[in-house]
């Protein structure tokens, strides 16, 4: 496949690979997924039963129906910085917030597993910020440019000598020779012989 060949004859998974990444980079994909992953500790452990041989333990807490709102709340923010992106800062600071109280009411935050992903899912969520969209037909060189020549300082046009914007290479009319714009250096050549003091 040469740079050349466009991207219809790409394979299948190339193309969808491709979708994906451009649907992830327009939204807070990865604060969206810590966040979903966070809900499901705290909203598993206090309904879980591990069987260790004959012994089963049982995590059950009087606060269960708690955790599992708290869990599925998680899971529906994380969606929600996914396909609702612009409700970004309610849902991270909504999320953090959740994850606070996880660890009074879930076994410590889904023994803290569910509460790290949540605070961290939060805290992207808060920080994200769309990208810029390139101009159409901008291309990398141009992008690299910098800023425009809007507000920049336009360049003085040669004035008279002495003026201000008069050139600093202005020759002087009556001596032929170079002008010294400042009245300082008329000065010190008269008295120098020519040198320049200072």
């Amino acid at each position: 496949m040469s740079a050349e060949t466009p991207v219809q004859s790409a394979g299948r998974f190339t193309r969808l690979r491709l979708r994906f990444r451009d649907w992830r980079g327009t939204r807070p994909f990865w604060a969206g997924l810590f966040t979903l992953l966070g809900g499901v500790p705290i909203a598993y452990f206090p309904y879980a039963t591990f069987k260790l041989g004959n012994m089963s333990l049982a995590m059950a807490t009087t606060a269960g129906a708690g955790s599992l709102i708290i869990g599925v709340l998680l899971v529906t923010l994380g969606l929600t910085m996914w396909f609702q992106h612009a409700t970004r800062i309610f849902a991270g600071v909504a999320a953090i917030v959740l994850a606070l109280v996880s660890l009074v009411v879930s076994n410590i935050g889904g023994f803290v597993v569910g509460f790290l992903l949540s605070m961290l899912g939060g805290a992207l969520a808060v920080s994200w910020v769309p990208g810029k969209a390139q101009e159409a037909g901008a291309g990398p060189l141009e992008a690299e440019k910098g800023p425009s020549d809007e507000g920049a300082v336009e360049p003085a046009s040669e004035g008279a000598l002495g003026e201000p914007g008069a050139p600093y290479h202005a020759q002087d009319p009556a001596t032929g020779g170079p002008a010294d714009r400042t009245p300082e250096g008329a000065w010190a050549e008269e008295s120098n012989g020519g040198y320049r003091v200072g």
